[in-house]
């Protein structure tokens, strides 16, 4: 890696792209304050989870639409149920027409429920574990949801983070294009060294600017195309 650009220039370049600065902002994702990202329950992180997911190789606007009767169909997603449900339930909801009928992803409810458990019954909650793990080291965070859930490695955990309103970043195909123009990244964005190189351009940017980390994401993307 080389020395690491001055952000404006990622900045200049994508309120152009985006019809000036009020118009580029206007496109931030949220961040949750601590105090907000901890009201989020351990039932709607499970969902969130799922949903996310579900939507990996898949059309978003499909689950999206259809996510009201995945609710239906998991029961509002229980946590303290799921984490021990009898395998005939999993098998009633593949042939649920609810539902994208995904057995292999279905089955990650489990799975990701004992996580979100085990971790409360630690921490409080799993909101409360994600509010006090250090946004220097999202690397660290993902990789112990790949460690410790199910499907959760790749951009379905970061994304995952990112609805949850945690301040994080995501590699998108934009980002890495960003990133790569000005040799911030020379290895597998999915490997250890790579994600660790994006955490340390992210990291520089914030004390640099200020910004949030998910905003300095959102702005390497509007930056290239």
């Amino acid at each position: 890696m080389t020395d690491i650009i001055d952000f404006s220039v990622f900045y200049e370049r994508a309120c152009k792209r985006k019809g000036g600065e009020q118009a580029m902002l206007a496109l931030m994702p949220k961040v949750a304050a601590d105090a907000e990202l901890t009201k989020t329950t351990d039932d709607r992180v499970l969902s969130l989870m799922t949903r996310c997911i579900f939507r990996a190789g898949f059309v978003w606007q499909i689950i999206d639409r259809k996510w009201p009767q995945f609710e239906e169909a998991f029961s509002g997603f229980v946590p303290l149920y799921w984490q021990q449900v009898p395998p005939e339930r999993l098998e009633e909801l593949a042939q649920d027409e609810r539902i994208v009928r995904n057995f292999q992803k279905i089955i990650t409810v489990p799975v990701n429920a004992r996580m979100i458990v085990e971790v409360s019954e630690e921490h409080g909650s799993f909101s409360q574990f994600l509010a006090s793990w250090s946004h220097d080291d999202q690397v660290g965070l993902l990789l112990f949801l790949k460690k410790n859930g199910a499907r959760l490695g790749g951009n379905t955990g970061q994304y995952l983070l990112r609805m949850l309103g945690w301040d994080g970043f995501v590699c998108s195909s934009d980002v890495l294009t960003a990133l790569r123009n000005y040799n911030l990244l020379d290895a597998s964005p999915t490997s250890q060294k790579g994600l660790k190189q994006i955490q340390t351009a992210i990291n520089h940017w914030h004390r640099e600017t200020g910004l949030p980390r998910s905003h300095i994401s959102r702005i390497l993307s509007y930056s290239v195309g």
